[in-house]
């Protein structure tokens, strides 16, 4: 599966983007999703996770009341709604997909079969 991320950009302290991430391919299997963000000189972080039927969401801590993630199967589409952006959220955002269902330790990048290419995100303070 191919996975293409988009909506970056460059937004002010306190505003908000929504991410998307399409996937391509073999769509048929039923794909955990996750978005992991890195910002330069740092390890890539989990930010969020969506099961194949999007009943049950993790989040980061550092995101938890700010950031919604939420997908569209017949869309093919996973996206991240990101609300009162500061500057500590800046980094490349990339989705990723899980080809087997995953209950637990969607946060560990590892468990991940697809990743996408990465979508920039930018706040200015």
């Amino acid at each position: 599966v191919q996975l293409q991320a988009s909506g970056g950009g460059l937004v002010q302290a306190g505003g908000s983007l929504r991410l998307s991430c399409v996937a391509s391919g073999r769509t048929s299997s039923r794909y955990v999703m996750g978005w992991f963000r890195q910002a330069p000189g740092k390890e890539r972080d989990f930010v969020a996770a969506i099961s194949w039927g999007g009943s049950s969401t993790n989040y980061a801590d550092s995101v938890k009341g700010r950031f919604i993630i939420s997908r569209d199967n017949a869309k093919n589409t996973v996206y991240l709604q990101m609300n009162s952006l500061n500057a500590e959220d800046t980094a490349l955002y990339y989705c990723a997909a899980r080809s087997n269902p995953l209950s637990a330790g969607r946060d560990n990048p590892s468990v991940y079969n697809y990743w996408g290419q990465g979508t920039q995100v930018t706040v200015s303070s």
